[in-house]
């Protein structure tokens, strides 16, 4: 009897350690996807950035700019309760205690990249001049509010 309830307690430990093991791997997981979507957006941004300081033929970023927006959506997806900490996160605990503030300041970026868009299929170099200030603006709003500065 003590054999059988020893092992139903390693067993029950084991299952118990390795859940936690699986979880904390899930939470480092969205950590990394999420640094990984936001290096991706400010490549992006910088990108277009470049061609219209370079006077390069824009509408090739379409799809670059479309990137953004649909980034932009996803962002309130992979800040789950749980990912507060771990691999050098630099969210601040506001994005959980205003998560509907977060939401909108996520679907500002989405709909200023969305007119971004518009704005390179039309060939409209100037409005895209405009509007990669609007779509950094959004960027730097949510950061203000939502994200630890760097030090330095």
């Amino acid at each position: 009897m003590k054999l059988r309830y020893t092992l139903i307690v390693g067993l029950l430990a084991g299952g118990i350690t390795i859940g936690l093991a699986q979880a904390q791997t899930a939470t480092q997981d969205i950590i990394v996807t999420r640094q990984a979507g936001f290096d991706l957006q400010g490549g992006s941004l910088n990108a277009i950035i470049a061609a219209v300081k370079a006077k390069s033929d824009i509408k090739p970023y379409a799809s670059t700019s479309e990137g953004i927006e649909s980034w932009a959506k996803q962002i309130p997806l992979v800040f789950p309760k749980g990912s507060e900490t771990g691999h050098d996160t630099k969210a601040k605990p506001e994005i959980w205690s205003d998560s509907a503030g977060f939401a909108k300041d996520a679907n500002d970026l989405a709909v200023a990249a969305n007119k971004l868009t518009t704005l390179i299929k039309a060939g409209d170099d100037a409005g895209v001049a405009d509007q990669v200030k609007v779509v950094g603006a959004a960027c730097g709003a949510c950061h203000r509010t939502y994200r630890v500065r760097s030090p330095g």
